[in-house]
């Protein structure tokens, strides 16, 4: 009996020993190495500008590490397309925005990828308006002296955007169609070339991003007219909007936000999504957004995902209307 019994022990701890060799091992805490935050667009934008306070202060926050990675090329769908491919484990994200995500799609006709299908929204981050500048030196000082003088001499005006369907310049084209005038549209190949070319007076008019145009607007070498959101911009009060001055109603505004891959699992999305967010909570974090020109907003990745997905609609027939074609 004695020795059935130690044979049973044995065997019973044999079995246990097996047992714990062969169990999976718990996974690991994530993230355990670095990520990459790609940036779809060259350096000195307003998304680069963002992604790279996102990283440096969520590495801070977080003690994460977070890399900012520039991929640009095609109107941001470059940079999108890295994301979509890579494997869906939280270690290869991508800023992304309205131009890459819900107009990019309606100009390049033979996109490998949806964004409603084959990404993943994790976190917003913030919007901003396009700010309607003119260099210090320009004649107009007002965007009322922009309307008068394009009426009296139909597209002469012109103005400089970061390129054909961004949604800049498709906020030009709705503002020429809510005043009723025909400005000329120069597309340049990102938000620094043509910024340049308003301050040298080669453009009458530059539509951009207020985190691009930033640092020149405060420096005094940029003169604003007015910003296309529905109220002003914290970051310039005195600015007025396009519906306070005279087109009521007038509202355009680009977001920007961290995708993934699709298939990325739920826990990462919410470390994600969680770390964000408390991140834009911070006075600290506010701040520095608004000094670049944008508002902070916070979002759960579910409401940030409606948000993408309404907007991939709503921006199909605005594409369509304003006739802009990639080159």
């Amino acid at each position: 009996m004695i020795r059935t019994l130690i044979s049973f022990s044995a065997l019973a701890l044999a079995l246990g020993a097996t047992a714990h060799a062969q169990a999976p091992a718990p996974a690991a805490a994530y993230p355990n190495k670095p990520i990459r935050l790609i940036v779809p667009f060259p350096p000195g934008g307003g998304t680069d500008i963002l992604s790279r306070l996102v990283a440096t202060k969520l590495t801070e926050s977080a003690k994460w590490t977070v890399v900012a990675d520039n991929k640009a090329g095609a109107g941001g769908t470059i940079g999108i397309g890295e994301a979509v491919k890579a494997a869906p484990t939280g270690y290869d994200i991508v800023m992304g925005q309205k131009d890459n995500l819900v107009i990019g799609p309606w100009l390049y006709k033979n996109l490998p990828w949806d964004p409603t299908k084959d990404l993943t929204a994790v976190a917003h981050v913030a919007y901003t308006p396009v700010v309607i500048a003119t260099s210090a030196n320009s004649k107009y000082k007002t965007l009322a002296d922009v309307i008068a003088a394009a009426k009296a001499a139909p597209g002469t005006v012109t103005y400089g955007s970061p390129g054909n369907g961004t949604s800049i310049h498709l906020a030009g084209d709705l503002f020429e169609k809510a005043a009723g005038v025909k400005l000329s549209h120069i597309p340049y190949k990102g938000s620094n070339p043509a910024l340049m070319d308003a301050l040298a007076g080669n453009v009458d008019l530059l539509m951009s991003s207020v985190p691009s145009a930033m640092g020149q607007l405060k420096s005094g070498k940029l003169r604003a007219l007015a910003v296309t959101s529905a109220k002003r911009s914290s970051s310039l009060p005195d600015v007025p909007t396009v519906a306070e001055s005279g087109f009521k109603g007038f509202d355009v505004s680009t977001w920007y936000g961290v995708f993934a891959p699709a298939g990325t699992p739920a826990s990462v999305v919410t470390a994600l999504n969680t770390e964000i967010n408390k991140l834009l909570a911070t006075a600290e974090m506010k701040a520095a957004i608004q000094a670049q020109g944008a508002e902070p907003e916070a979002m759960s990745a579910a409401q940030f995902g409606t948000l993408m997905k309404n907007d991939y609609a709503k921006w199909k027939g605005i594409v369509e209307a304003s006739g802009a074609k990639i080159e």
